[in-house]
């Protein structure tokens, strides 16, 4: 599938590399820099901050890349995603379901409210990227908008259930 304006059409099935990854890796990275160097002191990683702040950094990018288009990101999201696919609105909305995470994550309010939120809607998520997956349906990853063009693949899969892992230590924890 190449990339147009309108991501969301199926055109031909390129075969993807580790390197069309590379902009998630490279946000990964800096997300991961700058909460571990947030969270190191005195010889030792503060883990429980660290993996609030991680979840913090990845809600409020990740949101922000969709919001650049969001109209792009709702078509995109439409393709795989199960509610969006029967709802339009809900690829509007999930961005700002984000963008709240990260906020709430940013401030520390409401952690088991935010732990249970966060389950529930990147479980939900996953959801669509598994029945895609399992179709072997190609599409574009609108995880990233549609500024950035990464296939949706397993590492979107990875993405969202690590969001659910990391909120369940973090539940498990209190």
């Amino acid at each position: 599938m190449e990339h147009t304006q309108n991501h969301h059409e199926i055109t031909e099935i390129k075969e993807t590399s580790i390197f069309d990854y590379y902009p998630i890796f490279l946000i990964a990275a800096y997300i991961i820099a700058v909460a571990a160097i947030n969270n190191f002191h005195n010889g030792q990683m503060q883990w429980h901050y660290f993996m609030n702040q991680f979840m913090a950094g990845f809600f409020l990018v990740f949101s922000g890349f969709k919001l650049f288009n969001i109209k792009g990101f709702a078509e995109g999201y439409a393709t795989y995603d199960l509610l969006a696919k029967k709802w339009n609105g809900y690829g509007f909305i999930y961005p700002f379901f984000e963008l709240g995470l990260g906020i709430l994550y940013v401030g520390f309010w409401f952690p088991l409210t935010t732990q249970w939120l966060t389950i529930i809607i990147m479980g939900f998520s996953s959801l669509g990227v598994i029945n895609s997956l399992l179709k072997k349906q190609n599409f574009r990853c609108a995880c990233l908008g549609t500024i950035l063009n990464v296939p949706l693949s397993s590492i979107t899969l990875i993405e969202d259930l690590l969001m659910v892992v990391l909120a369940i230590i973090s539940l498990c924890n209190f």
